[in-house]
């Protein structure tokens, strides 16, 4: 899409992020709400990190994602809400233009590695299930190191891409952002100068990070369906499936909000729904994913209650 007004060219200095409600008295609710979420995805996640970390018997290649795949949603929720807890506190829209270009960077970074995790994660379930004899020589400690470090350069690198290519766009003086984060598609339609190349990049970077680790997933569970449905016994079938039962709940989550919402019809209200999704996929589903791993799975509870001593994990001595 061609902008070739030169007319209204501005150095901006600033972007306006409107939020998600611009009536003062919802600000102190949106504040309390909003910080508690995350708190507690901070704390969930941390607790999956310390749990997988002090117990020997979880140094397992499924566990080392989930490891990371916690650390990821940890920074993909602080790349954008405190700024916005900051905003609200000091009654506050402003966020200034590089503060507004490293979000972006890291959002699209922790947003894209989330994405590259669960395929991850989908085919080491693959490989356990469907090739259980070669799975701790297939998943071995080098391989999963090596697929970790591709994720992050497969992330990086684009993110970075497109971040610097947003530095050779012009805005136009008005640089209002109707949501609570710096939205790349919002802010390329705020530009007065040329932004094909950066739409193209757009395109790429969605080929990347959504369609090709959804491929895979769909790939594998495929796979492993099939493999589960060859068993013979009942009690077989739902032992081998519910090993994968938590990561198949989270990508059905992740990938149904983002379906749910740029996939469907146009409407009146279409920022208003935009910006539910995002409050959807990046920071209520990061919030539940720790609930969902650790309720979902007897190793993860037992973990965590080793970690406060006497297999509970409230600091309440005698309940």
């Amino acid at each position: 899409m061609g902008k070739p007004n030169a007319g209204n060219h501005t150095a901006v200095s600033d972007f306006f992020l409107l939020g998600l409600s611009e009536q003062r008295e919802e600000q102190s609710l949106l504040f309390g709400v909003f910080l508690g979420m995350y708190l507690v995805t901070m704390l969930g996640n941390l607790l999956i990190i310390l749990a997988i970390s002090s117990d020997p018997h979880l140094h397992t290649p499924m566990y080392f994602f989930l490891a990371n795949l916690s650390f990821t949603d940890a920074c993909f929720i602080s790349a954008s809400v405190p700024k916005m807890l900051a905003n609200i506190h000091r009654q506050s829209q402003t966020i200034s233009y590089p503060g507004c270009l490293t979000q972006l960077y890291f959002l699209l970074m922790f947003g894209g590695l989330d994405n590259c995790l669960l395929a991850v994660m989908a085919y080491d379930r693959y490989v356990a299930i469907c090739q259980p004899l070669h799975y701790s020589t297939t998943m071995s400690p080098h391989l999963c190191a090596l697929m970790l470090g591709l994720c992050w350069v497969l992330t990086n690198c684009p993110a970075l891409v497109h971040t610097l290519l947003l530095t050779r766009v012009a805005f136009c003086a008005q640089v209002a952002i109707p949501h609570f984060y710096c939205d790349p598609s919002v802010l390329l339609k705020l530009a007065c100068s040329d932004t094909r190349v950066n739409e193209l990049v757009i395109i790429a970077m969605g080929m990347l990070f959504l369609a090709v680790p959804l491929t895979l997933i769909v790939v594998s569970y495929a796979r492993i369906s099939r493999a589960v449905l060859s068993i013979s016994s009942s009690r077989g079938r739902w032992k081998a499936f519910s090993t994968c039962g938590s990561h198949l709940t989270v990508v059905l989550l992740f990938y149904g909000s983002l379906m749910g919402v740029y996939l469907a019809p146009p409407s009146a209200h279409s920022e208003e729904r935009e910006s539910r999704a995002a409050v959807l996929y990046m920071v209520i589903i990061p919030m539940m994913n720790p609930f969902i791993y650790s309720l979902r799975n007897r190793d993860m509870k037992e973990a965590v209650g080793k970690l406060f001593g006497s297999g509970r994990i409230f600091f309440l001595p005698g309940l």
